[in-house]
């Protein structure tokens, strides 16, 4: 790693210093799978289960402070969500990876672009970019091939050695391994967001410590090649230590959240679509 990558760790384990914070709130927009839940199609009890905690849109989250909001992702259910969330005005879009549950609402930046009056910053990794491009060309094409009212997107460039800053928050990616396919997780002062995780190799563990907060996956009970499932979440969660844990990306293979939640250690919590989460986050 070069010199930057070597250093920046610190600023965000290091809590020696650190005399002003900052409150992050944390909305889980979707806590999902790509199918959602219920799944079309299931007779599960989940799947009809009355409880609102057990209705759960694809995975993403919104990041807000002072009068900043930044969405992790924008899924096929990301208009629902910005609705459900009363999101009026955002100000970027923090892409994890290009899978289409979490990047297939990019069109629905339409109504902000017209209201804020300009381009949606996406940071994005280089491999994302180029997916993006080829899945929505009609949001990156130019001159006469651009049509009046498509989405406008600004895309900067992201990646695991490098820390990045909107609206005077840092932002410092780890990468995690998502089965095969590297893809980015992120932390945010004493908050992680991590999402679609299947393991984590050491040197990116080390970007983790000292957590107040995180948000990790947690599929269902058994094993799958790609995502945590739930003994292997906990088993990361109790290696880590982290003050508060909420789980995120379960199916309806998880359990219905009123049973799942109360089996739980101390500290670590079923997310749901809805929940806000407050951190404070040192500067």
């Amino acid at each position: 790693m070069g010199q930057i990558a070597q250093r920046y760790p610190q600023q965000f384990i290091n809590r020696r210093k650190r005399r002003r914070a900052i409150e992050l709130i944390v909305t889980l927009t979707g806590t999902g799978t790509s199918q959602g839940v219920p799944v079309l199609g299931c007779d599960c009890e989940v799947c009809h289960s009355t409880d609102v905690r057990d209705k759960r849109l694809r995975t993403a989250a919104l990041l807000s402070w002072g009068d900043t909001t930044v969405a992790f992702d924008c899924g096929p259910d990301f208009r629902q969500q910005m609705l459900a969330a009363g999101t009026q005005h955002l100000d970027a879009i923090v892409m994890t990876h290009e899978h289409n549950d979490h990047v297939v609402g990019l069109d629905d930046v339409r109504p902000f672009n017209f209201k804020q009056g300009g381009e949606m910053p996406v940071f994005a990794t280089e491999k994302v970019q180029k997916e993006l491009k080829t899945r929505f060309a009609y949001v990156f094409a130019e001159g006469d091939n651009r049509y009046p009212g498509a989405p406008m997107v600004s895309l900067i460039t992201i990646d695991k050695n490098t820390v990045f800053s909107i609206k005077g928050l840092s932002f410092l990616p780890v990468e995690l391994m998502h089965g095969k396919l590297p893809i980015l997780g992120f932390r945010v002062g004493d908050f992680a967001y991590l999402t679609d995780v299947h393991h984590i190799e050491a040197i990116e563990m080390h970007k983790l410590q000292n957590l107040h907060t995180l948000v990790i996956n947690a599929l269902h009970h058994t094993e799958h090649y790609s995502h945590l499932n739930l003994n292997e979440a906990l088993d990361l969660i109790q290696e880590l230590k982290p003050q508060h844990s909420y789980l995120t990306h379960m199916s309806h293979r998880m359990g219905k959240h009123a049973e799942i939640n109360k089996t739980l250690p101390a500290g670590v919590e079923l997310g749901y679509d809805g929940l806000r989460i407050r951190v404070p986050v040192p500067l």
